[in-house]
């Protein structure tokens, strides 16, 4: 896929399937707003129990197509290795420079899983390392404006978001999304309990009826949040 000239935004997703699970109901409603979108996963996710490389980057084409066929790239970073030295966060944030985001989208900051924590790291440090001039990251140096965090985390918690975003027109498809990942999300699930599809669908079910909506998406902020006004609050 061709890279674009600029992105609205670009969510970051430590292996395939975490911006699906994280916040594909976000990505789908932006683009439907106008927004452009890309998705940057960082590794293959492989090797994992039922999955193999190729059958990956199947699931991930159909995926996305759910989503609305954004830009999708993935990075090639090592799955299970993956750690923001500096070789992984200038090849990051020579992305940046390419596709040029205005708002990124990140794991949150805490998590179990090794590879996330550390894509949040790579993430802050690229964004920092993009603006920089004499370098030699290749690309004009540019500062994507806002780091956003989305939760798809390996923790037992209830979010606590700064805001979250009504998914109600696009939680089907978002579910939709996820059945694609056969091999880590639908055939690999134990019998007689609740599996990761089913948790998705109930935590933004709860976020929407936190905010009086039937599904909504959770997002923290380290910074506060500026508005322009109070037309989008739902009372």
């Amino acid at each position: 896929m061709d890279d674009p000239q600029s992105l609205d935004a670009l969510v970051i997703a430590p292996h395939p399937d975490d911006a699906e699970l994280g916040m594909g109901g976000t990505i789908l409603r932006l683009i439907r707003q106008g927004w452009s979108v890309g998705i940057l996963d960082l590794t293959s996710g492989e090797p994992t129990p039922l999955g193999s490389v190729e059958t990956r980057l199947a699931e991930t084409a159909e995926a996305n197509r759910h989503l609305g066929d954004p830009w999708r790239s993935n990075l090639g970073l090592p799955n299970r290795n993956l750690e923001p030295t500096l070789e992984h966060r200038r090849a990051l944030a020579a992305v940046f420079r390419r596709v040029r985001p205005r708002l990124l989208f990140a794991p949150f900051w805490e998590d179990a899983h090794p590879d996330h924590l550390a894509a949040t790291r790579l993430i802050e440090d690229a964004r920092f390392w993009s603006k920089l001039s004499k370098s030699d990251i290749p690309g004009t140096p540019f500062h994507p404006a806002r780091i956003l965090y989305y939760f798809s985390v390996h923790l037992k918690i209830v979010e606590r978001p700064s805001f979250v975003l009504d998914i109600s027109d696009q939680h089907e498809e978002k579910l939709a999304a996820l059945r694609c990942y056969r091999s880590q999300l639908v055939d690999n699930q134990p019998e007689g309990r609740p599996g990761v599809i089913d948790s998705v669908a109930d935590r933004t079910r709860f976020w929407g009826h936190v905010v009086g909506v039937s599904h909504a998406e959770p997002f923290a902020s380290r910074e506060p949040i500026g508005l322009s006004g109070l037309g989008g609050f739902m009372l």
